[in-house]
């Protein structure tokens, strides 16, 4: 399979939906938070528009069914979980000491220490436990479309078995609710699986091109996002207004759709690859880091001059997470963690991450980072 130009029209909009959620915590949220009253009161002059930054999620996880097909087709399910290990964990868990450290010195935050050794692990979540920084969120929803789709790895990524999956996967979900079984809905994750499936089959549009079914389930998908949206605007995000909502999430899957099709190409720049690699190590640093940096510079400064400290220190220290962690740590731990794998594979066969280079330690187009690269359709894998 042969590889093309590099999506960097992913990377864009990776550090847009990143930027989106640091404008919401920095400027449109309602609750506690690192200025001394809600950051909506703060700044009301944009909060009606940055309150609804918190969808930049939505989009991080279409981006991430996307961009996650597309790195593991090829992959079993080890060098799949190795692939995602090493762009989740680095910087990750430099968040977490970062956490700690901020509360160590300044009290305030929650990296209590208590809590660091859970958190350090990811699974808070499953053990009922507190995140040290509460985006941790959504990589405990992306954890649970990671395992889903190194199970897809494991009986083999085909265009045939990744139609079943999405149709298993989206039934499965509205079966869930339907009957309330919390085992499914916590494996299942429904209330957010329409992205990751709208992203599958996205991928599947862009690399075999369009067909009415793949474009039934990105309906289908999207359909349920405006469900689950409105839903989340009326207890979640109170006071969301659920029009303003649902205009955000048909804008998202438009945005996906021309990025599919191959209509943002012309977008596509060499410098967007450093956007994509920020954008990780920004959304898992920024609410941490203002949490003292605020508390420092206002109101010494005026509002406007210290949020654009707090962004600025957020770039920043995104910046030296990305360089001086994530790049050597990947490239430290993908070695060792290959070399485990090896007495798993057959004798001479070649894993997948050294034959074709994996870019893992570079940045990505989800969340986490990942493969935003083209490639060239093949027939074979339809099969």
């Amino acid at each position: 399979m042969t590889r093309r130009e590099r999506l960097s029209e992913l990377d864009l909009l990776r550090f847009a939906a990143a930027l989106a959620v640091v404008l919401y915590h920095f400027t449109g949220f309602g609750g506690a938070g690192a200025w001394p009253v809600p950051s909506q009161e703060v700044f009301p002059e944009i909060a009606p528009v940055t309150r609804f930054g918190y969808l930049g999620v939505d989009l991080f996880f279409v981006i991430s069914g996307f961009v996650i097909l597309m790195s593991a087709w090829g992959r079993g399910p080890g060098e799949f979980g190795i692939s995602r290990l090493v762009r989740l964990m680095p910087a990750y868990w430099v968040s977490v000491l970062l956490g700690a450290a901020v509360y160590a010195l300044f009290r305030t935050g929650h990296g209590v220490p208590g809590l660091i050794v859970p958190n350090l692990t990811m699974l808070q979540g499953g053990l009922g436990l507190r995140n040290v920084d509460a985006v941790y969120w959504t990589l405990w929803v992306e954890l649970h479309f990671y395992v889903l789709a190194a199970v897809l790895a494991g009986i083999g990524i085909t265009y045939r078995s990744c139609l079943v999956f999405m149709a298993a996967w989206m039934l499965g979900g509205v079966f869930a609710d339907e009957a309330d079984s919390k085992i499914l809905q916590v494996m299942l994750v429904p209330t957010w699986s329409c992205y990751f499936i709208a992203g599958m089959a996205l991928y599947m549009i862009h690399r075999f091109g369009p067909t009415l079914l793949l474009w039934g389930y990105v309906a289908a998908s999207y359909l349920i996002a405006l469900r689950w949206g409105a839903w989340r605007a009326e207890n979640v995000f109170r006071g969301a207004d659920e029009t303003v909502v649902s205009a955000v999430i048909t804008g998202i899957f438009a945005v996906m759709i021309l990025v599919a099709t191959g209509r943002l190409s012309r977008l596509r720049r060499r410098g967007l690859t450093v956007l994509g690699a920020l954008t990780y190590p920004l959304y898992l640093v920024h609410s941490q880091l203002a949490l003292p940096l605020l508390d420092a510079v206002y109101p010494g400064l005026d509002r406007w001059a210290a949020l654009a400290v707090a962004v600025g220190a957020s770039l920043l220290a995104a910046y030296a997470v990305h360089r001086l962690v994530e790049r050597p740590g990947a490239a430290w731990m993908r070695a060792r963690l290959m070399a485990s794998l090896k007495p798993m594979r057959p004798h001479g066969e070649t894993s997948t991450l050294v034959a074709r280079g994996d870019r893992s330690g570079r940045g990505g187009a989800d969340l986490d980072g990942g493969e935003p690269r083209d490639r060239a359709p093949v027939e074979a894998a339809r099969t």
